[in-house]
């Protein structure tokens, strides 16, 4: 009997001793336990997902319809939280060696004037410059040469997934077909990171939410050795008529975004404000397509253990780069509160709080990149001229450009995991990333600290919060012991704190007050955090690098 005679097989992932790419016309041997994890789409979101939850011991599958890497460039900016995400992930070295630091944004006019300028640090906040250019593709690959080396990850490429069927009293069914025929895989949770037109949103009953924001752009990147006019940063031309976006992504390689009109102009024409009219070598049209830039928000992110991430979940005009951005941060802000519930026997509310922190932050940077994009066209309605005087007008106004030009992501909404009770606090905010040193050793605060929560103190821990941390089972380190540049100390003066306690993906979860012995809430998060497991050990575990006075 052929595979196509047998019909529907339960299968899971096959030993985790490597990390295959399985063709069509290979299945997986069926197996008893259930697949951990089960990830539809291996885009970034969806491979960096699975190598959080590797890093954490949890075994994934990842299903993919194509067998390799898309080619074409897509996403072409981040930022430096998201670049610490990448760290957290194992691939930050080989990230910088393929990214290129910009200098942030400005704002032209229909004559490529200078409006406004936002500059961008190539120190922020997290330890990387603010904003990065990338090409995706080569993203792409470092991701799955990574996936490789996991033994906890398992890649299905060339397959299609047909069926996601949620049961909040058990395992996940997931059903996919390939050459052989058609599969299932039964999950303790899903995660949909299958883009735009994701079959796991539909699967869970979520549907759109328009934020009223939907154009036609053409998108073309070009690769030429021409003196290109730029600034090594994104330029927005605000120009009604012809608003259009601009910058360099590589050596030799540009991206120009234009509004669809009627009569589309060539690609050489549309672009020669850029170029010296003289010029006439090379010039290689990498790709030219046509978007529709929508914005958008699904209404529900989950349904018991099945999650949607990246463009499953939020759809945003690129104008400031933080598309792939948001996708990446439902990763890390999820993956280590999955992999304390399944690894160890985690509070499964911790769950209930990746849509309620995730969908206003996505929510906010969406509404940013609308009014980016207003601000380029003016809109089409009659008030349009008028926004344009107005947005003239403010450019000019001192202190505006700082105040805008400030990190685009702000500190998460309170919550079960968010302890704010001041108006003014770190709490939700992320913990800086600083060069540290720790017996003759540099390394970025990130690695020293690894995936556990952390207590960070201005001065020696004092008896009781000491106490406190035995009692979690994580390490309290004076920020003088990690011997930095003073950034961590300053943090936390400027911040009016004495402790935080920092979540795994170095959120400030809760504060020690200034002159206080306590944090500000703690019997309202403390059950929260209950397990009843210890983790597996991890290589990124801090127990043995840790000073003396950290010891748990």
């Amino acid at each position: 009997m052929t595979a196509d005679q047998a019909g529907p097989r339960d299968t899971a992932p096959g030993p985790a001793q490597t990390a295959p790419v399985r063709g069509p016309a290979q299945t997986a041997p069926a197996q008893t336990a259930p697949a951990p994890v089960v990830i539809i789409g291996a885009g970034p979101v969806g491979v960096t997902a699975a190598l959080l939850l590797a890093r954490r011991g949890i075994r994934t599958v990842i299903l993919e319809r194509h067998q390799d890497v898309y080619p074409l460039p897509r996403a072409v900016a981040t930022d430096d939280e998201v670049r610490r995400i990448l760290q957290a992930a194992g691939v930050g070295e080989e990230f910088a060696a393929i990214a290129r630091p910009a200098n942030g944004l400005r704002l032209l006019d229909a004559r490529h004037r200078v409006m406004a300028e936002f500059r961008r640090s190539e120190h922020g906040h997290h330890g990387y410059p603010q904003t990065s250019m990338f090409d995706q593709p080569e993203l792409e690959r470092l991701l799955r040469d990574a996936l490789a080396q996991r033994p906890e990850c398992e890649l299905r490429g060339g397959v299609e997934v047909t069926g996601v069927g949620p049961d909040p009293t058990g395992p996940v069914r997931v059903t996919y077909r390939d050459d052989d025929g058609e599969h299932h895989l039964w999950a303790e949770a899903v995660l949909g990171c299958d883009g735009a037109g994701s079959l796991t949103r539909a699967a869970i009953g979520a549907e759109w939410e328009d934020l009223r924001f939907e154009e036609r752009w053409t998108v073309i990147d070009v690769r030429t050795k021409a003196d290109v006019r730029c600034w090594e940063g994104v330029d927005q031309v605000c120009d009604p008529h012809r608003p259009a976006t601009f910058m360099r992504v590589g050596e030799d390689r540009y991206r120009w975004e234009f509004r669809l009109q009627e009569g589309q102009e060539p690609v050489r024409e549309l672009i020669a404000p850029w170029l010296s009219p003289s010029y006439d070598g090379d010039f290689d049209v990498v790709r030219e397509t046509q978007y529709t830039f929508r914005a958008r928000v699904a209404d529900r992110w989950r349904s018991g253990r099945v999650f949607l991430l990246g463009d499953a979940a939020h759809l945003t005009p690129p104008f400031i780069g933080q598309g792939l951005c948001s996708g990446l941060r439902d990763a890390y802000n999820l993956t280590w509160k999955l992999a304390r519930v399944l690894g160890q026997g985690g509070d499964e509310r911790l769950l209930d709080t990746y849509e309620s922190e995730r969908k206003p932050h996505a929510r906010h940077a969406i509404r940013l990149a609308v009014a980016m994009g207003w601000a380029m066209t003016g809109g089409q309605d009659g008030a349009a001229a008028l926004r344009r005087r107005i947005l003239a007008v403010a450019c000019r106004m001192p202190g505006l450009t700082a105040v805008a030009g400030r990190d685009l992501s702000p500190p998460l909404t309170a919550g079960p995991l968010v302890r704010r009770r001041m108006r003014k606090s770190l709490v939700g905010t992320h913990c800086p990333q600083p060069w540290v040193t720790l017996d003759g050793r540099r390394t970025r605060l990130d690695e020293l600290l690894g995936d556990s929560f952390t207590v960070l103190t201005a001065a020696e821990p004092w008896p009781s919060l000491r106490a406190l941390a035995h009692g979690l089972g994580v390490p309290a380190i004076p920020v003088s012991d990690l011997r930095d540049d003073g950034t961590l100390a300053a943090w936390l003066r400027a911040g009016r704190a004495d402790a935080v306690l920092l979540r795994p993906d170095r959120v400030v979860m809760d504060v020690v007050p200034a002159g206080r012995h306590d944090f500000t809430d703690t019997a309202a998060w403390a059950s929260l955090l209950h397990t009843t497991r210890s983790p597996d050990p991890s290589p990124r575990t801090v127990e043995n690098s840790l000073p003396r006075s950290a010891a748990r």
